[in-house]
């Protein structure tokens, strides 16, 4: 395998120079460090089995602060320190727990809603089919909740998977991805969300008015996969009822029996507690000092938080462990870089991308936000890229590139650009040694929903990788099997040296990458299309 490697390592050497002078032997060197002596898994290990789910501000997060902080450290890497945003209470359940007892004894698949609080110890109650999504649905269940479990969820007729759930990409998938692609301009998409977020609020206050026990909700996935994933966690917007998912199997199959009657009786316990001491949220951040004296840099991230229904494997220990790799393989190099490399781990990007965008509003830019718009919990994610105008910070011009891993843990296939058409060559570049790795796209279009996102709408030249989508949309985002066993060795070494040789590339190149033009408020262009459905109230 050794040998194996080195020939490949070789032959990739071997491949003629582009026009922006590329280390080949730098190149050859990462490759050798993070295929021969990885320390990748143990990484990815560490923070699964021991550490587990990450929840923001949970003991588990914080757990796993120290322990990459510790880390960073322990390679020799310099700055290696935390940095605090203000985010809102931590959570973790201790224990949770759901039977059917009639008409038949039957253990449930199911789990607290984040942020939800506990039981008072265990309670048992017959359900009632309720489904909620709008004020105006309360009218026709209020008096008739009183003692019950409410299942708010409308049930469906489940689903069957239409195509293999574990895949990767071919060349035609690659070549689909090279479009430029439109930015949508939704300036009232905010409020629409505001509003659905609101509701949550307002169910809550609904229940407990009426004096029911606990809510229910249908997992969104069949397969008994659960999510858990709840959004309530600012400082006083804290649920009155205690929530749980079910598996969609198990909540269909109690709809069924409360529709025909008697209703089921369904016993439930959940202890769970809120961790108050300190509501800021951390970002752990580390370098590689460079040798430029205007303080430039370079940049990687990944989000350490997860979910809790599973151990934040693929979403996102992958990235996070990559991210690590490729700081402990360019320190053990010993690279002197021009330009200083970074090393990012965020909090809080499952509640709206908020520790990048700290970072970007403390460091990089900020956003004119609109009067009273609010300034706390998820709402805060909301309507941020259409603030304007944006107002640069003096670090603006010193983060030349940043590049962002949140795809699980599929071998990178290339990167988006991020309709950034003037970095293309130069990304190209970058990208022609791995080609015999199976990385050799540069696609124009642009993607969303991780951290990056705030970068770019700045003007920072920052790109997320394109990765084999695996089974991470299919069975792993944010549910119970998000797993260490679903992790791939070989694909997470070789993300590790793609991202290793893309930060020295960018440290040490010439010119800094090329930025897209500075992001000015956009027009309406098209006011005939229709909204996105899922926005609409």
């Amino acid at each position: 395998m050794r040998k194996a490697l080195a020939l490949s390592a070789v032959a990739l050497v071997a491949t003629p120079l582009a026009a922006q002078q590329v280390d080949r032997s730098e190149i050859a060197r990462i490759i050798d460090e993070g295929m021969n002596r990885s320390e990748v898994m143990l990484t990815a290990e560490h923070m699964t089995d021991r550490i587990g789910s990450r929840l923001t501000n949970s003991p588990g997060m914080r757990a796993a602060e120290e322990w990459t902080l510790s880390r960073f450290r322990g390679w020799g890497l310099k700055n290696a320190h935390k940095e605090g945003f203000d985010f809102g209470r931590g959570w973790w359940a201790e224990r949770q727990s759901a039977r059917m007892i009639s008409p038949r004894p039957i253990d449930l698949t199911a789990m607290a809603i984040t942020w939800t609080p506990g039981t008072a110890g265990r309670i048992s109650a017959p359900v009632v089919v309720a489904p909620m999504t709008d004020e105006d649905h309360f009218a026709r269940y209020r008096g008739k909740l009183a003692g019950k479990i409410v299942l708010v969820t409308l049930p469906n007729d489940g689903s069957e998977p239409g195509e293999a759930p574990f895949r990767r990409l071919n060349g035609d998938d690659l070549a689909k991805l090279d479009v430029y692609q439109q930015q949508n301009y939704d300036p009232e998409g905010a409020d629409r969300r505001l509003k659905r977020l609101d509701f949550s609020k307002k169910l809550d206050s609904f229940l407990k008015a009426e004096g029911a026990v606990a809510y229910g909700t249908m997992s969104p996935r069949d397969g008994k996969l659960l999510h858990g994933s709840g959004y309530l966690f600012g400082v006083g917007e804290t649920q009155q009822v205690p929530g749980f998912e079910f598996a969609a199997e198990d909540y269909r199959r109690l709809a069924r029996l409360a529709k025909i009657g008697p209703a089921p009786v369904v016993e439930l316990e959940s202890v769970v507690h809120f961790e108050d001491a300190d509501t800021k949220a951390y970002n752990i951040l580390a370098e590689i000092p460079g040798s430029d004296p205007s303080g430039s840099y370079v940049m990687a991230g990944a989000h350490l938080d997860s979910w809790t229904a599973g151990d934040g494997a693929a979403d996102n220990v992958a990235g996070s462990a990559v991210v690590m790799e490729a700081a402990r393989i360019l320190q053990r190099m010993g690279v002197k870089p021009r330009r200083t490399i970074r090393f990012a781990l965020w909090s809080g990007e499952e509640q709206g991308l908020l520790g990048s965008m700290a970072y970007v509003e403390q460091h990089i830019a900020t956003r004119q936000p609109k009067p009273g718009a609010p300034a706390t919990g998820l709402a805060r994610f909301y309507g941020w890229a259409n603030r304007w105008p944006i107002v640069r910070q003096p670090g603006w011009d010193k983060l030349t590139a940043y590049f962002n891993l949140d795809n699980g843990s599929g071998k990178i296939r290339g990167i988006y650009s991020e309709n950034n058409v003037a970095a293309v060559p130069t990304l190209r570049e970058w990208m022609a040694p791995f080609s015999a790795l199976g990385a050799n796209t540069v696609a124009l279009r642009t993607t969303g929903g991780t951290d990056h996102v705030f970068f770019s709408a700045v003007g920072i030249p920052a790109f997320q990788f394109i990765q084999d989508p695996l089974d991470y949309g299919s069975r792993l985002h944010h549910t119970s099997a998000d797993t260490f066993d679903h992790l791939k060795p070989a694909d997470m070494r070789q993300a590790s040296v793609i991202l290793a040789a893309f930060l020295l590339q960018a440290a040490n190149s010439e010119k800094p990458l090329a930025r897209a033009p500075f992001p000015t408020e956009p027009t309406v262009t098209d006011p005939f299309a229709y909204p996105d459905p899922d926005d609409l109230d």
